[in-house]
């Protein structure tokens, strides 16, 4: 216990955010900004691969598909190494471990959001779009002030356990030597030499407790978006049962 006390007072700054106000940020830092850039910028193109794979147009629905399929049936350390080789080749310059992670996570978490996205669009009961288009909306109108923002409001709690996967997932960055938590923990072991266990069970706790509070957020999160839901389906009937006595003696006059 007190050698794990010790690293944490000797080397917790190195793990929160690397060597940073006088060298390069890393740590807990640069993982939690891969996880939001690349969830972020990875988003929009899942709406879009998702949209591609609801699509009656098969020029659309099958390379969606493949894309889907391709990116998710490859493991995700894999899939890092043919960024990192294959981007500098595309751009004709040598690109940086990080720009090579979010490019990574982007292209990744793009094609399993796709899938998220789909399944809450396909969750809303159908009347919603048939509504839109009903009062004269058309598709594109009809999918992103209908349809889109009740399916995100079902999303989030998805969304918010897929951060949790991609703070994990950027843990792997360290064998392109980006200096994120996993690969500061390395220096740590590295530096010390005699305490491998000490070091990486602070990175575990470290990830654990931060993975853990996301997953409670997500759970609340759901439980509420369910207690809405109730409660909007109650009032509906409230509504609808206070409105038929009213109808009933018009009809009886």
């Amino acid at each position: 216990m007190d050698s794990i006390l010790s690293i944490l007072r000797e080397y917790g700054v190195l793990l929160l955010v690397g060597q940073y106000p006088n060298g390069p940020l890393g740590g807990l830092a640069i993982t939690l900004l891969l996880s939001v850039l690349g969830l972020a910028l990875a988003f929009p193109l899942g709406v879009a691969i998702a949209l591609a794979r609801m699509s009656t147009f098969a020029c659309l629905r099958f390379p969606a598909l493949a894309v889907i399929y391709v990116v998710r049936g490859v493991p995700l350390v894999m899939f890092i190494f043919w960024v990192y080789f294959f981007v500098p080749v595309l751009t004709g310059r040598t690109v940086s471990g990080f720009t090579t992670m979010v490019v990574t996570l982007v292209i990744y978490q793009a094609a399993y959001l796709a899938e998220i996205v789909r399944a809450g669009i396909e969750g809303l009961p159908s009347g919603q779009a048939e509504a839109a288009r009903a009062i004269g909306l058309n598709y594109r109108q009809a999918m992103t002030k209908v349809v889109l923002p009740q399916a995100l409001y079902n999303m989030v709690p998805a969304l918010v356990s897929q951060f949790v996967s991609t703070i994990k997932e950027t843990s792997l960055g360290y064998v392109i030597s980006v200096n994120e938590l996993t690969f500061a923990a390395n220096q740590i072991n590295s530096s010390l030499m005699t305490q491998p266990f000490q070091v990486y069970f602070v990175l575990a706790a470290i990830y654990f407790c931060l993975c853990f509070s996301l997953t409670r957020l997500a759970r609340w999160l759901e439980r509420r978006i369910a207690a809405r839901r109730e409660g909007d389906a109650a009032a509906a009937r409230a509504t609808a049962s206070a409105a038929i006595p009213s109808v009933a003696p018009q009809q009886a006059a």
